[in-house]
């Protein structure tokens, strides 16, 4: 059996085989593409009315620590004043404040459980406990037969003479089709071509989330070592004479001035609420759209005199470290800005139409003749 002919029913068993999963992936993903600006456009809608004062930023300040029972680590605002202002706590919960009266707003609570869910489905079908287990396996082990499909569909594109007639023939949508068999054909090859490149970006990126192999050799590539995993790290101690009175320290919002001089294109300002006594105050300053690391900033700023006492970026990480940050917003194509998770979410429509040519074109080859011959012999 020739080599290609090998690679050609390896192509369509794993096809067959991961199909199902593999759409579910894809489809998930085109559902994801917008997440972050559709959630953060129906959260402006959520303020009722306009006009009126709005809230200083020690007047959020004490709102939030109110309404949270003093569990607020953190205020995002927006360039726009009139956007609501995020109250995070911790890593995962959050309320959003409304910027004049100070009352806790609903937001986009439908689009966040419509997005949570589909997450879910995403990552691990939405089960649950040992199953979640099982399931992220599934998933994991239908991401690299999708990249064996992507890459063994390469091989069997390419045309075995080099000539512009079929080249076009692999690369444009033909006009007119004799039959279904030939358009699934030409659509599958064309798809094919033209996502090949974001979406072995959108696979490969995933099996570093899937496998503890593939998050090693991240850091591998750049000679570094994975950071281990522990508890929560130790608090320093506090240095003798360190600790500042309220009654010295700037208010917040002199010190957020100061945050939005250092750099003027900012497009949101996260101010990480100090302890009382701390003597520091970080802010956490983006030029980006949300989801791209390289354009954050974290400066930290003297709570006494709003000096800069210092600031690091995401090229103060070692190269390992960029990497793997980047890489978890590469999969969503946020990395890049707007463009990259449009041509992220056309890569997953893609796959969609893939899955469903190729499971069409298996039928046809495998399942159809044997339902004639079936229907002959009856």
């Amino acid at each position: 059996m020739k080599f290609k002919r090998i690679i050609f029913w390896s192509h369509l068993i794993a096809g067959v085989t991961a199909g199902l999963v593999v759409l579910s992936l894809s489809l998930t993903g085109v559902l994801l593409t917008y997440e972050r600006q559709i959630v953060s456009w129906l959260d402006r809608t959520s303020i009722e009315g306009e006009g009126g004062r709005l809230l200083s930023a020690e007047e959020l300040v004490v709102r939030a620590r109110a309404v949270t029972e003093g569990r607020a680590t953190a205020l995002s605002f927006s360039r726009s004043p009139e956007d609501p202002v995020t109250v995070k706590l911790g890593r995962r919960e959050s309320l959003l404040l409304d910027p004049r009266s100070g009352e806790v707003l609903e937001g986009a609570v439908g689009a966040r459980k419509f997005f949570h869910t589909v997450t879910v489905l995403h990552r691990w079908f939405a089960l649950e406990g040992a199953s979640r287990d099982t399931a992220r396996a599934v998933t994991g082990a239908a991401n690299l037969v999708f990249l064996f499909l992507a890459l063994s569909g390469l091989y069997l594109w390419l045309p075995r003479r080099w000539n512009w007639r079929l080249l076009k023939m692999n690369m444009l949508p033909r006009r007119h089709y004799p039959g279904a068999k030939a358009r699934d054909y030409n659509w599958h090859h064309v798809l094919g071509f033209w996502c090949l490149i974001p979406l072995v970006v959108v696979i490969a990126t995933g099996a570093v989330f899937s496998y503890g192999w593939a998050n090693n050799l991240v850091y591998s590539a750049f000679g570094e070592s994975p950071p281990v995993r522990g508890g929560p790290p130790q608090a320093e101690a506090t240095a003798a004479g360190s600790v500042v009175s309220p009654a010295t320290t700037l208010d917040f919002d002199s010190l957020k001035a100061v945050a939005e001089r250092h750099d003027a294109g900012w497009t949101a300002l996260a101010l990480q609420l100090p302890s009382p006594g701390d003597h520091n105050v970080d802010f956490e300053i983006d030029t980006g759209t949300g989801g791209q690391p390289q354009k954050r900033t974290t400066l930290s700023l003297d709570r006494s005199s709003g000096e800069m006492v210092a600031v690091s970026g995401f090229e103060d990480n070692s190269p390992g470290r960029q990497a793997r940050i980047f890489i978890r917003f590469l999969h969503t194509g946020e990395a890049l800005g707007l463009w990259g998770q449009t041509l992220a979410g056309l890569a997953s429509l893609g796959a969609c139409i893939l899955v469903y040519t190729g499971l069409a074109l298996a039928y046809r080859r495998l399942v159809a003749p044997l339902l004639t011959r079936a229907m002959l012999t009856d």
